[in-house]
């Protein structure tokens, strides 16, 4: 059973934990709706398939189905994956699911964020949402972890911490005004503290180049641990990404986190660019009131976007100019880990990737399995 509390994280000693801390197991969504993924999104089954048997591996994963994909989803995945029923506007967990919290004992919480589809009706990507605004307490009472109710509309992918205190976040989303208008970034930082148990948020300006999620930080940049912040670069100075990257690697040098550390940015290739071929978007079907997918539509592609499970680090694969090379960076960044790269793009065609559609639960004062030798893993 799950409580809602009227005090705040930070108030209860609560945090949210970096991801490269011990997980006790993974949540995925199901996707289904068609104006979002092609082909009634057999395509994305199979790759969102993948990924749940990828983590597996590592972690539990609980996959999370409507009723009427129940059966389906249950014949694609392993016996050993858990598949539970739930019913949601679509499948971005890291969004819509909650923001778990820890605290020193052990104790395992959730934050409940405000959830508007990416804009509401002012450039939001569908309508309506209001089971994907239920998705988060639903998860908790699944957990049985009690939870906080936030005030401000907030999707998981806007947010990254150390786990540390220090929070990575981006102007062009936490400050649109389709998310808390009349909301200051002064104030929108106090709320930040009070939920996440942080102490310095680190602004960096836009994200990946046409991110239908406003620029959600996690698709530009993570931690690799305290102090060391991965950068999807483009080299390319034609390429409206290489800007936006230069401008975020500026920001991080100038800044110092939550103990006054400097720093290191790891700069990992953006692939691409990649679009939309016309079989792909043709698959699509098209609803008022919904992201259209175009013809050469470019997409949000970055590898920055994985996941990273107890002794594993689940990276898409993108574009074989950059794979093998992605691979051996996050390998030397994350040594201890094994490097599992994925076929993702059906995914990416969605709008997100491996990030935006797990969230990890963190342990609940217990130890992770013990890491695996670095290898490499290409499915």
């Amino acid at each position: 059973m799950s409580v809602t509390l009227d005090s705040t994280p930070a108030e209860d000693g609560y945090r949210m934990p970096a991801e490269f801390e011990p997980h006790s197991g993974c949540w995925i969504a199901w996707p289904e709706r068609p104006d979002n993924w092609r082909d009634a999104a057999r395509p994305a089954q199979d790759a969102f398939a993948q990924v749940a048997e990828a983590v597996n591996r590592f972690e539990p994963v609980t996959m999370a189905a409507s009723r009427a994909e129940l059966a389906r989803c249950r014949s694609l995945l392993s016996a050993s994956i858990r598949v539970v029923e739930m019913e949601t506007d679509d499948a971005w967990l890291r969004d819509t699911g909650p923001t778990f919290v820890i605290d020193r004992a052990g104790g395992l919480r959730g934050v409940d964020w405000h959830f508007n589809a990416w804009g509401g009706h002012d450039g939001g990507l569908y309508h309506p949402w209001d089971r994907d605004e239920r998705v988060a307490a639903w998860m908790l009472e699944v957990e049985a972890a009690d939870r906080y109710r936030a005030p401000i509309v907030l999707e998981g992918g806007a947010i990254h911490t150390d786990g540390g205190g220090t929070v990575l976040a981006t102007e062009e989303c936490l400050l649109h005004r389709n998310r808390n208008p009349g909301l200051s970034r002064k104030r929108i930082e106090e709320i930040l503290r009070r939920y996440l148990g942080a102490e310095t948020v680190i602004w960096l300006g836009r994200g990946v180049y046409n991110d239908e999620t406003d620029g959600h930080v996690d698709n530009l940049a993570c931690f690799v641990r305290p102090g060391v912040v991965l950068l999807s670069w483009s080299d390319e100075r034609s390429d409206p990404q290489h800007e936006i990257s230069r401008d975020a690697h500026e920001r991080l040098e100038r800044a110092t986190d939550a103990r006054g550390r400097s720093f290191e940015v790891i700069r990992l290739p953006s692939p691409g660019p990649l679009t939309m071929t016309k079989t792909e978007a043709a698959g699509v079907d098209a609803v008022t009131g919904t992201r259209p997918r175009r013809l050469g539509d470019r997409l949000a592609a970055s590898y920055v976007n994985s996941y990273l499970a107890n002794g594993a680090v689940i990276f898409p694969l993108l574009d074989r100019r950059f794979d093998d090379e992605v691979a051996e960076i996050l390998g030397s960044c994350f040594p201890d880990r094994e490097m599992v790269g994925v076929p993702a793009r059906e995914i990416l065609l969605g709008g997100g990737n491996i990030h935006c559609i797990t969230q990890q639960v963190p342990a609940r004062g217990r130890r992770a399995p013990e890491p695996c030798t670095n290898r490499r893993t290409i499915r």
